[in-house]
């Protein structure tokens, strides 16, 4: 390819979107990972693309939500230039109402996604008889017969998505290394590795990693939304299979090892929905999510090191935020556009 106008480490969801985003622009781009494609967390098995409540909105609340609106089309245009399907659906979620606290939240939260989400996507309360209807045979117990329905939230099969992004950007004219020069402008999105080095480059912690365990169970249910239910995701991907994730571990000794913790996952999984603990497992995988110290994505120019970027601790969010983000990201690189939340500036986290 020669020499690239941007460089970037880490073929995870955030250096990958941001290499789509600047490839698509005309960019020559070179991504680095010794380890190549989703190796990390993004190469996991979950791929909950869920947004925060409706209520008390924020910056980052807004910023995550049009990303996940934008993402309706993102996927489906990254598969068609690469020819590699993420398995992303925009199939919603339901959630079960645990006490009457609970339900008179969520019937606000149903007021406010209405003003919030701006009728491009809603949260609404079913009772038993709504539930059924639409969800029969994948619904989990609700104490209080009423249970949560957004059609916001939306899967993708993670590995996949990081496999569609990179054969984009191949088929865009760039290139995915483990090794190589170091041209143009660069941008650092190496996941929780580049965390634990910009803490030892800042001399302070910026950032730290959370481990997380998931579940991939032989259950094909593709068609069915997402179910959130005692405090874990459950998720059924477009190639048949159901996963259950995480654990959100802050100390661990084995970063890709699972554990007793995944037993306990799985228990609660099948607790929710019972038909689980018929499904074959097909694999269990751990792995070790970036989570920036200001708890939103780390994105912008890198102080004090001329034509450096960091686009890095996307947590459980990074697949939901990785659209716009790249292309803020991009947009401040190649044209100079500065639309990057404040509190997603690399200065928020120092």
């Amino acid at each position: 390819m020669g020499k690239a106008d941007t460089t970037i480490y880490g073929a995870g969801a955030f250096g990958l979107s941001c290499g789509y985003e600047a490839a698509k622009r005309g960019a020559k781009v070179r991504v680095i990972d010794p380890f190549g494609v989703g190796a990390g967390s993004s190469g996991g098995v979950v791929g909950a693309l869920a947004p925060h409540t409706p209520e008390r909105w924020n910056d980052k609340k807004e910023f995550q939500f049009n990303s996940l609106i934008m993402a309706r089309d993102y996927w489906p245009t990254v598969e068609e230039t690469g020819g590699v399907s993420s398995g992303y659906g925009r199939t919603g979620r339901l959630q079960a109402v645990q006490n009457s606290r609970q339900l008179e939240l969520a019937h606000q939260r149903t007021a406010e996604a209405t003003t919030l989400w701006r009728g491009l996507a809603s949260w609404s309360v079913l009772d038993a008889d709504g539930v059924a209807a639409r969800f029969s045979g994948w619904v989990p117990d609700s104490p209080t017969g009423y249970w949560i329905f957004d059609d916001l939230s939306a899967r993708l099969n993670p590995a996949r998505a990081c496999a569609s992004l990179a054969a984009a950007i191949t088929t865009l004219g760039g290139e995915i290394v483990e090794a190589g020069e170091e041209d143009g402008h660069v941008i650092h999105a190496s996941g929780w590795a580049g965390l634990k080095s910009l803490n030892a480059t800042f001399g302070r912690e910026v950032g730290n990693g959370v481990k997380g365990q998931a579940i991939l169970l032989d259950l094909d249910m593709r068609d069915a939304p997402q179910i959130y239910a005692e405090s874990l995701h459950i998720i059924p991907h477009a190639d048949g299979t159901t996963a259950i994730g995480s654990t959100s571990e802050r100390e661990f000794d084995s970063p890709d090892q699972t554990d007793d913790l995944a037993d306990d996952l799985l228990a609660r999984a099948i607790v929710a929905l019972p038909q689980l603990a018929q499904a074959r497992e097909i694999k269990r995988w751990a792995g070790v999510r970036p989570r920036a110290k200001s708890r939103a994505p780390m994105l912008g120019a890198w102080p004090d090191r001329a034509g450096h970027f960091i686009a890095n601790g996307g947590f459980k969010i990074g697949f939901g935020m990785a659209p716009l983000a790249a292309q803020s990201l991009i947009d401040l690189i190649l044209e100079g556009r500065d639309t990057i939340p404040e509190a997603f500036k690399v200065e928020a986290s120092l």
